[in-house]
């Protein structure tokens, strides 16, 4: 039943949140909700992977072949377990910010999780898609009502390229149905059918599915969405964007992609790494040129990203462990940095790089914190990411299911270089030097800001300095799809 409560008590929260007017009840009421899933994903982990609490199945769609069947392994609970710990981080993180129609708003965003949820723990492909799209529904509207001036416009922008990636996976999820000998959209189903789909059907199934996922991610050429997004939306909604929204695509190669196409990821697997190297040292690029602090790190995003998807198509158990301890640390490394430029533009009341400067000495505090988090990103040892990119780095150089495996190991590498260049850049410009006009009487953040922030910092130290339970929580699911990709035509 863990899966279950995943979705019903974000949902039923969300709901009973539309009638709530007093807007600091809302902060309260959504507060309240999210931690209460905390605590059950917490009771999650602590239960066996063989235990029934991690499993639910009912009758949904009888005449369709489809259940409501929802099941927890160590792709799912790591996913679960940062989808849990992000919201209450989020709410109490920007509990200062005030949001018109705030009742509206926290409602919304307990709808999200409750669809983000979904889609980690779904099954079944139909159900599966439901929750992709139960998901995307919230943030239309919260991007939409809540941002900036050019909101509807990058709103717009973004419902276009999700929704046309969600028909596509729907005409791939329909065809496979037909193929089933049981006409039914169980995963187990649909993995049994990689045997017998032609090579011809394996590149175009490849690829329709690849791309649904791949603007979600996003991945070069589909990421043009992603950086107007992020700097139009409310920093709340961004961080949840990048955090554990983005994780949807890797889940969706990991769970419904790699394993069941898997004479197509073998076909196109150089292909789409490609389109990952170029998204990669292109997003970096940019990054080093951005004024912008939301936009730095939305293309900072873009480029981590890229790397782990390029660990997925390298096809090793050493490369696809590190993608799964990866997908929690970025989620907890670029929501600390959200969080960093979400209390810099409340208190300076901007967010351009060129305007501040000299922030060291008004908030050491937050300067102290923010550097451990910038040291993560760009993974430096000891910290949480060096683990997960030492693993995808040594998965990618050790691939037999490329030639170009050295070319590979040796863009990313260059990627990391360029990650350090604009984010020591970056923390050079706005903490140190000298303060100027704007940032002479700037403060020093609040004790809850400094809480949620050294919390994150705490989890990001400890992960790196031991991240045996994170790799032995997602080892047997690593090993399952392993088997499950090996594919010979």
């Amino acid at each position: 039943m863990i899966p279950v409560l995943f979705i019903l008590i974000p949902l039923l929260s969300g709901l009973i949140g539309f009638f709530i007017k007093n807007k600091n009840t809302a902060k309260n009421w959504s507060l309240f909700a999210s931690i209460v899933v905390f605590a059950v994903s917490v009771c999650g982990l602590a239960l066996s992977k063989t235990s029934t609490a991690l499993h639910y199945s009912a009758e949904w769609l009888p005449s369709l072949g489809s259940k409501f069947s929802v099941a927890m392994d160590g792709l799912s609970q790591i996913l679960t377990l940062l989808t849990s710990i992000s919201f209450p981080v989020i709410f109490i993180a920007t509990y200062n910010t005030e949001y018109k129609n705030a009742g509206n708003f926290y409602a919304l965003m307990l709808l999200a999780q409750a669809g983000l949820m979904g889609v980690f723990v779904a099954t079944d492909a139909l159900l599966f898609y439901f929750f992709w799209e139960l998901a995307l529904i919230p943030f239309y509207f919260l991007c939409s009502t809540w941002g900036g001036e050019k909101r509807i416009q990058a709103t717009f922008k973004f419902f276009i390229y999700t929704f046309t990636g969600s028909l596509l996976m729907l005409i791939g999820i329909i065809y496979l149905y037909q193929l089933t000998s049981d006409h039914s959209f169980s995963l187990e189903s649909f993995y049994r059918l990689k045997s017998i789909i032609s090579a011809k059907d394996q590149t175009w199934i490849f690829w329709i599915f690849f791309i649904a996922f791949a603007i979600k991610m996003p991945i070069f050429p589909f990421h043009t969405w992603q950086p107007d997004t992020y700097e139009q939306s409310a920093t709340a909604v961004t961080m949840v964007l990048s955090g554990v929204m983005v994780k949807m695509g890797l889940f969706g190669l990991l769970r419904w992609l790699a394993p069941v196409v898997a004479g197509g990821t073998w076909l196109w697997g150089d292909t789409a790494s490609a389109l990952c190297i170029i998204g990669m040292v292109y997003a970096s690029l940019i990054a080093i040129q951005q004024d912008d602090l939301k936009r730095l790190v939305a293309y900072s995003s873009i480029a981590h990203i890229g790397l782990m998807c390029l660990a997925v198509f390298a096809t090793t158990q050493t490369g696809l462990q590190g993608v799964m301890i990866q997908m929690f640390n970025h989620g907890i490394n670029i929501i600390a940095l959200w969080i960093v430029v979400e209390l810099i533009e409340r208190k300076l009341g901007t967010r351009k790089i060129s305007e501040l400067g000299g922030l060291a000495q008004k908030a050491p505090a937050l300067a102290v914190l923010l550097m451990i988090v910038a040291l993560a990103n760009i993974a430096l040892p000891l910290t949480n990411a060096f683990v997960g990119e030492f693993l995808m780095f040594s998965g990618i150089y050790t691939s037999t299911a490329t030639t170009y495996n050295i070319v590979f190991t040796v863009a990313a590498g260059i990627n990391i270089i360029l990650s350090a260049v604009y984010m020591l850049n970056m923390i050079q410009k706005v903490f140190f030097g000298n303060t100027n006009a704007l940032t002479e009487n700037a403060k020093d953040i609040q004790w809850n800001e400094k809480l949620i922030l050294a919390a994150l910092v705490i989890v990001i130290i400890a992960i790196g300095v031991y991240p045996q339970p994170v790799l032995d929580l997602t080892k047997t699911t690593v090993d399952t799809i392993i088997t499950k990709m090996n594919f010979k035509f």
